[in-house]
């Protein structure tokens, strides 16, 4: 142990498990940034707290492993509502916020509310610190809660408006490293053997079973595990949009994303299948169009690190916690009796009808993803990214329409491309981005946002200017939130000028907002000029955007159901 202030030893510590940026909005922790610009991390400062919540949340997820954010005791709940994508996804951030003592609550002071509530919903851990002896204790819980089991955000009150009094305070306190948490899955628990051999026997016996890959397959590591596993016993894959990146996309058992942000084909086979395989998935309502698909009656066998999410939205058959890796590594070394010629001729029926659905949705989208129609169709925005987008890059796709297009329509065809989501917040893109690219080093980073998105946080590419961060946004713009197109008509009655009104935005100069800000911009207006706009972006000294004019009318069919 030795003598130091609580500022010293969170910066210390937060260098022992790895941490290189914290993401903040002023004034929080003051005492502690020297100390962390000693260690090497870099301070964030951001234009606003959910956006510093989003940044980490884009580190955590790229890292794999916590990222840390802060704000000062007024700018607490606007910190916690940035927190939501990240409890959503399953994401391990640490969030540190200031706290007026008590001798100063409950008395009208200014600016101040109780914010205890508000973090209690979005994190899974969440406790005040008081004094700086008591720190030490508090840190290294909130990085285990974090990151065991199902990763989720923690939250540390510190005493004191800037949590000074804990950061200012001196005690003798010891760095204690623990290592298996500086990464996720910090443990690998394996499930027990009985209903691994009920699972795999289930599995054998079904006429039409189906995998559906949630983000616990990413999290773990498993996607090499899961094609094993599918080619084993010929069993096709669904992935939902967190495990995207798991299964390749040319895979002759692949299938795509399902849900409410899904490719037909994956909806309709899932709806047909007689045995549904979850792997690492909460079976919630965007991967199975709120509980509509698999079909009442179907069998369901289900394998997650967390034994309360075993069964909570479809009664199972079998089911098995344990890590996502772990477990189906078990299920191989346990498939040694299967007839492997017996199970690839008797699938014959099923593999071919899944190959005929997902034919039958490429001919459907084909006109659209080959439109040379001006201004762009998204989907030929999504056919040409595809095909540009570099073999390490990291696609950060906002929520809505960019959920849809890019979970649906971009393919990764390199094994060194990853892909991760909003969960949410529309305008989480830009700056998930910007933290994604924080903990990415060399590698590539695009958000693929619309210009609704972009409204929320384009002040924070000022932000990745300051500190050279060079992220790529690529921005599908037709000047509306036109998903919201369809409701707002039916509502009217028709097109009006009040329902216009509720969906249609101001046709932007994105690129030329950019260059005012000091980063690069450059518009694209038909798909011949993506490949330039990109190759230029990339290779920018600068955070650049990309202003895709796109049309008005391109609109992502309702999820099959």
């Amino acid at each position: 142990m030795a003598t130091m202030t609580g500022a010293r030893f969170l910066a210390e510590t937060l260098h022992g498990y790895g941490v290189t940026h914290f993401f903040f909005m002023p004034v929080v922790i003051p005492e502690a940034m020297p100390e962390m610009e000693r260690m090497g991390i870099t301070r964030v400062m951001t234009h606003g707290e959910k956006a510093a919540a989003y940044m980490a949340d884009g580190y955590a997820r790229v890292r794999r492993g916590i990222g840390v954010c802060g704000a000062q005791s007024v700018g607490a709940l606007n910190l916690a509502a940035g927190l939501q994508d990240a409890y959503l996804a399953c994401s391990p951030v640490l969030a540190l916020t200031g706290r007026l003592p008590q001798v100063r609550q409950d008395r009208n002071a200014y600016q101040e509310v109780d914010h205890t509530a508000p973090f209690t919903a979005v994190t899974k851990y969440s406790k005040a610190v008081t004094a700086v002896d008591h720190f030490p204790r508090f840190l290294r819980q909130a990085i285990r809660e974090a990151t065991t089991a199902t990763p989720r955000p923690t939250n540390l009150e510190l005493w004191g408006i800037f949590g000074g009094e804990v950061m200012s305070g001196e005690a003798d306190l010891e760095i204690v490293v623990e290592e298996p948490f500086a990464r996720i899955p910090p443990f690998r628990p394996e499930p027990e053997l009985p209903p691994v051999l009920d699972a795999i026997k289930l599995l054998v016996e079904a006429n039409r079973p189906i995998v559906v890959a949630g983000g616990g397959v990413t999290v773990s590591g498993a996607g090499r595990e899961l094609v094993e596993l599918a080619d084993r016993l010929q069993l096709p894959v669904i992935t939902s949009l967190n495990a995207k990146e798991t299964f390749p996309f040319d895979h002759p058992l692949a299938v795509g994303v399902s849900g409410q942000y899904s490719r037909t084909c994956a909806n309709r086979a899932l709806a047909e299948a007689d045995l549904v395989f979850f792997v690492g998935s909460h079976t919630g309502g965007q991967v199975t169009n709120d509980w509509r698909i698999p079909r009442p009656g179907t069998r369901v066998v289900q394998l997650d690190i967390d034994p309360a999410e075993l069964g909570r939205s479809f009664p199972i058959s079998a089911g098995m916690q344990g890590d996502a890796r772990a477990g189906l590594r078990k299920m191989l070394a346990h498939c040694g009796g299967v007839d492997s010629t017996e199970l690839t001729r008797s699938r014959a029926g099923w593999i071919d009808r899944v190959h005929q659905l997902v034919q039958e949705w490429r001919d459907e989208v084909a006109p659209m993803v080959d439109s040379d129609l001006l201004p762009m169709r998204p989907e030929r925005l999504c056919k040409e990214l595809t095909r540009l987008l570099p073999d390490d890059a990291i696609l950060v796709s906002d929520t809505g329409h960019s959920g849809i297009w890019t979970g649906t329509l971009v393919d990764l065809t390199s094994p060194d491309q990853s892909y991760i989501r909003c969960a949410g917040s529309l305008g989480w893109g830009i700056p998930a981005a910007i933290g994604a690219k924080c903990a990415a080093g060399d590698r590539p980073v695009i958000c693929f946002t619309g210009d609704g998105g972009v409204w929320y946080h384009m002040t924070e590419w000022d932000t990745a200017l300051r500190y050279g961060i060079r992220m790529v946004t690529l921005i599908n713009n037709n000047a509306s939130l036109n998903q919201e197109k369809d409701l707002n008509e039916r509502i009217y009655g028709g097109r009006q000028p009040g329902s216009d009104l509720l969906w249609r935005l101001t046709d932007a100069d994105f690129a030329k907002i950019a260059e005012s800000m000091g980063c690069f911009g450059v518009q694209v207006n038909k798909p011949s000029e993506l490949a330039g706009a990109l190759e230029q972006a990339l290779a920018s000294d600068r955070p650049a955007v990309i202003d895709v004019k796109t049309h008005i009318e391109g609109i992502a069919p309702k999820a099959w159901d």
